[in-house]
């Protein structure tokens, strides 16, 4: 590019323009701005200041110490805490601990990268965190304590939330918005928070717009008390698709009233509302209220708009000792998975689940059709009961003992359910079959250590992690393999940080010793007859 100069032009305003563009053409730093509670080495005092202070794309260190304040962030930053136990928001008295708030822009879209770690949030009147119209957010390894605070319960009336926005009192009066509440937002990450004590734990809803393209993994979901553990819910013609839920453990929540909330609910209530291709895999869900799935449409009236409840997935979870579904969706006892709608479902996936100590492992109750394959179902239960119009595909579960449903000794089926054939043996991931001599090679199993590790009860998890009440804990590594000849040997220890006895720590099955509630770290080292080693740590949230 070139430029030409014609007249006479002072020196001096070539200079500035040489200036300005020099300036524009430098890169833009970001800043970090510190925050704590006495203003020491130029600190801001407050949050909300540095907030303020802080330009897009600024990190924002917040230094040990008690926050009172309802933080609201509407530009690009990093919110980073010292660390939970020590760097707290306490926003008693307030609407919210923390307002991610693209909300001028609804229903599109306003803010968009934004990280927040390292904090408690607890005591606010509605949302502990609440994300509104964002996109590329991350929420992790935070606390989210007893918020929801302003939650009225009066008798048998429902409950109501006094002071929560207009956008979101027809999905959220019930239950203040629960611990965190994304609304109108994509492409965003909720992972490895403790979300307890809340009305609800953690909602993904579609008030102010679509919310679509999510991850909420490996999170801590329990003892929230009237509401579901983890809640998809479309209360508009926006829609809640393509949210992944994985990896969470939600337990205990929706104990405090009867029927008030599932392990993980997936709810288009009625016309026009939207709630389709999500995926809740990996999970552990227990001791919930309602059923540790539950999908709910309760109206489709012909000619409003349609309600779009297909495609959902649910894969590969641990599903134990929840309640029955209650009201016009009941189930006739504690049920592992109910999914009841008057409108059509399609393409809705239950596979390769464990599901144990429920009367009915998978209940569906719809027009439409149900693929249930690869389940593992427990003797004595009903396995699948189809109460509606809807087709259930439901061959190859393993229901309890070879004889499959026909059997009085395995898990049986109630109303017209297709189940021949069924496995013969418990359906376990990731084995391979073995190719005919002489037709073909079977690639080999992977080379050396495979850890394997199951906690009390003989749960697995996928991230080695355990939610337990007993300050002394059974594990279990003698399923792990190696791909060399002879045994194994193991040698557990405490992680930096964490203090724990291990009694039979040179052993496949030691009891992990625990003081008082809170998060320990133990390394499991399995060493093969060669030589080789690998390492595992588990993590055990004592509660």
């Amino acid at each position: 590019m070139s430029f030409k100069l014609t007249g006479n032009i002072p020196a001096s305003a070539i200079a500035f323009c040489v200036v300005s563009l020099t300036i524009a053409c430098q890169p833009m730093f970001a800043a970090t701005i510190c925050v704590n509670p006495t203003g020491a080495s130029g600190c801001q005092t407050t949050i909300g200041a540095a907030v303020a202070a802080a330009s897009s794309g600024d990190t924002i260190q917040v230094g040990a110490g008690t926050y009172k304040e309802d933080v609201t962030i509407n530009k690009t930053l990093a919110l980073i805490g010292a660390g939970s136990a020590t760097t707290i928001i306490d926003a008693t008295g307030l609407a919210n601990g923390i307002n991610i708030d693209g909300s001028a822009s609804a229903p599109n879209s306003g803010v968009s990268g934004v990280v927040v770690s390292g904090l408690t949030v607890e005591n606010a009147n509605t949302q502990g965190i609440i994300v509104q119209n964002a996109s590329f957010v991350t929420i992790w390894n935070n606390q989210v304590l007893n918020n929801n605070k302003s939650l009225v319960l009066t008798g048998t009336a429902a409950p109501t939330c006094p002071g929560i926005p207009a956008a979101l009192e027809a999905g959220e009066g019930f239950d203040c918005g629960e611990g965190v509440n994304l609304t109108g937002v994509d492409h965003s990450v909720v992972s490895n928070n403790v979300i307890q004590h809340n009305a609800g734990g953690i909602l993904v809803s579609d008030d102010t717009g679509a919310t679509h393209d999510n991850v909420i993994f490996g999170n801590l979901v329990a003892d929230n008390a009237f509401d579901c553990g983890i809640t998809l819910a479309s209360h508009s013609v926006m829609g809640v698709y393509h949210n992944t839920i994985t990896g969470n453990q939600s337990l205990r929540n929706g104990l405090q009233e009867f029927g008030a909330g599932a392990g993980v609910g997936i709810f288009a209530a009625g016309p026009g509302n939207q709630n389709y291709g999500n995926v809740v895999v990996n999970n552990t869900l227990m001791g919930n209220g309602l059923p540790g799935v539950a999908m709910h449409n309760h109206a489709s009236v012909p000619g409003a708009p349609p309600v779009v409840f297909n495609d959902n997935v649910i894969v590969g979870n641990i599903i134990s000792q929840n309640g029955a579904d209650t009201e016009d969706t009941a189930t006739s006892g504690p049920a592992g998975i109910n999914i009841h709608s008057i409108a059509t479902v399609t393409g809705t996936v239950v596979s390769q689940n464990i599901i144990s100590q429920e009367s009915i492992a998978v209940a569906f109750t719809a027009p439409g059709e149900l693929t249930a394959t690869l389940n593992n179902f427990t003797a004595g239960s009903t396995g699948i009961f189809n109460g509606g119009s809807g087709t259930v595909d439901g061959t190859e579960n393993w229901w309890g003992c070879l004889g499959g449903p026909a059997s009085p000794a395995c898990a049986t089926v109630s109303g017209t359910v297709t189940f021949a054939p069924w496995l013969t043996s418990p359906f376990t991931a990731g084995v391979l079959p073995t190719a005919p001599s002489g037709s073909g090679t079977t690639p080999p199993p992977p080379t050396g250590i495979t850890i394997m590790i199951t906690g009390p009860g003989g749960v697995t998890s996928a991230t080695n992690t355990f939610t337990v009440t007993q300050s002394q804990v059974a594990l279990d590594a003698s399923q792990s393999t190696s791909s060399n000849p002879g045994g194994l040997s193991y040698s557990w220890q405490s992680a930096p940080g964490s203090s724990v006895g291990i009694p039979g720590g040179n052993t496949a099955k030691p009891f992990i010793q625990l003081g008082k509630p809170g998060t320990y770290q133990v390394i499991l080292t399995v060493t093969d007859s060669t030589g080789a080693t690998a390492t595992a740590t588990v993590t055990l949230q004592y509660i």
